[in-house]
């Protein structure tokens, strides 16, 4: 099969005939501004920018939201499966037979298929989607620590026993060893460089070998999952010391605190740093923000060289996404559980590589997470799937189309939704009941707020234009249309199997 680029809207053979690898890279709690070429924001990304210059940058793509805490989860689902919000598994820890995953579909077309990283989902997807990985972490053991990361090596038969679980450090000479968990083995991040490999290290290291020692005529699909920059936000003192608190400029929606209860402003996330988040408090987070991306940037250069040194980079697809925004201080919040732009949903998404001839290029058109899976089976000349509900980007990079979507539409739990189209969006929030694990009763949490923004004139989201006059009709028409859509993609508790329903509260 022949393979095939895009330029000037036109197809163009590539050079080679045999079948293109695909390195998907999928990174944790990245937002897009976190990215400095599509930010421009303080934080060094030499790599990622690179990738940027040689590729394709998609400014609009979402996650369409979560009903978990762990925005996570849903949003691995949602890039494995192709699936939207709304027609995933419960909160999408699971991911049954009948949705064909991102890795299966490679497998099925004669794609050797490799899994590095993080991984939310159930075991047995993990097996029937890979036929190889290593350095496996996520499966039920966790110590919050980059540089205590428990971790499993590949199972074919999906056990990922705990007791087979293991950590990575350094030896008195230097050599990383590894060594089982035990009791002692407290939570919390109190490991250092000095101790032992990073998690970005680690990662980066296995598919460095894994590309290096690939010696197969088939290609390969590698879909390496970084767990930076989530925190605990560890780096090597070498990238701290590029980013002193003191010389961080604060972002335009910054705020020393969330001016309401948005229904999940008591969790974990949010405890990371005490209220207000006062200027210094949000100088040094970002800084340390900035320091584990540059870090992350670092290893993921490395990867890039590996295939280039290997031969391989000019017949692989590079791939690149975050999996949810993050706070950092915007809008006084730590954490992901938000539908604010950078806080909670816009990521980065970038298509690089040799092949891509459209270098440098920016499209604005309107995608989430899970229309990624279907445009790179597009790229790749697969079929998609017929469980797949997202849509190829393809028709917008030939430019065929100016948009594959009108809108979008976002919601995190009972307590918030947003809707997208035009120049406009709309967040509603509500005061809804919700379930105290801890006191084991139930509770009531949340506001009754509206929100308004022209995120084109205002994409960090500061001035709310709901209360105006002159935006009545705007405001009125969003509405209308955000409650068709809520029925449209199956946006209520009967159909989603969640225990409250936004609507019942809105």
């Amino acid at each position: 099969m022949s393979l095939f680029v895009f330029s000037n809207a036109k197809l163009v053979a590539a050079k080679k005939t045999k079948k293109q690898n695909v390195l998907l890279i999928f990174t944790d709690d990245h937002r897009y501004s976190g990215v400095h070429a599509l930010g421009k924001q303080d934080v060094k990304t030499p790599n990622i920018d690179a990738l940027a210059d040689n590729g394709i940058v998609f400014t609009n793509t979402y996650l369409m939201g979560a009903f978990s805490g762990a925005t996570c989860m849903p949003s691995r689902a949602m890039l494995l499966t192709g699936r939207q919000l709304f027609r995933l598994k419960g909160q999408g820890r699971e991911i049954p037979e009948d949705q064909t995953t991102i890795g299966e579909t490679f497998k099925q077309a004669g794609y050797n298929t490799n899994m590095v990283g993080k991984w939310h989902q159930d075991t047995k997807s993990l097996v029937r989607s890979f036929d190889s990985g290593s350095t496996v972490m996520g499966i039920g053991v966790y110590l919050t620590d980059h540089y205590r990361m428990p971790l499993w090596d590949w199972d074919k038969e999906g056990t990922f026993d705990k007791k087979d679980a293991y950590l990575l450090e350094y030896d008195e000479n230097g050599k990383t060893v590894r060594r089982a968990i035990t009791k002692d083995d407290k939570r919390g991040p109190i490991g250092t460089e000095k101790t032992a490999p990073h998690t970005s290290e680690i990662f980066a290291d296995n598919a460095i070998n894994y590309i290096k020692d690939y010696k197969e005529k088939d290609p390969f699909f590698m879909y390496l999952a970084f767990h930076a920059p989530h925190d605990p936000r560890q780096a090597p003192k070498k990238y701290r010391d590029m980013y002193p608190a003191d010389s961080i400029q604060l972002t335009p929606s910054y705020m020393p605190q969330h001016p309401f209860d948005n229904g999940h402003m008591v969790l974990r996330d949010e405890a990371l740093a005490p209220w207000p988040r006062t200027a210094e408090i949000a100088r040094q987070q970002l800084a340390d923000y900035y320091a584990i991306i540059t870090h992350l940037d670092a290893q993921i250069g490395r990867v890039i060289a590996s295939l280039k040194e290997s031969g391989q980079y000019e017949n692989t697809l590079i791939v690149f996404a975050g999996d949810s925004g993050l706070a950092v201080g915007c809008h006084g919040l730590m954490g992901k559980q938000s539908v604010y732009d950078e806080d909670g949903i816009h990521v980065p998404f970038i298509i690089s590589g040799a092949n891509v001839a459209d270098k440098g290029k920016r499209i604005d058109a309107l995608s989430y997470t899970f229309d990624i899976f279907p445009t790179i089976c597009d790229l790749t000349g697969l079929s998609i799937p017929e469980s797949v509900d997202g849509k190829s980007l393809v028709p917008v990079i030939k430019e065929e189309k100016e948009q594959i979507r009108d809108y979008t539409y976002h919601a995190y739990r009972q307590h918030q939704r947003a809707y997208r189209k035009g120049d406009y969006k709309l967040i509603e929030f509500v005061r809804a009941k919700d379930y105290d694990r801890k006191s084991k009763s139930e509770i009531v949490s949340g506001s009754r707020v509206t929100l308004l923004f022209n995120y084109k004139k205002d994409p960090w989201e500061t001035t709310n234009l709901a209360f105006l006059p002159e935006y009545k009709e705007v405001l009125e028409g969003m509405q209308k249309e955000m409650k068709e859509k809520a029925v449209e993609l199956g946006d209520y508790k009967e159909h989603v199997d969640y225990a409250y329903d936004f609507w019942d509260f809105y």
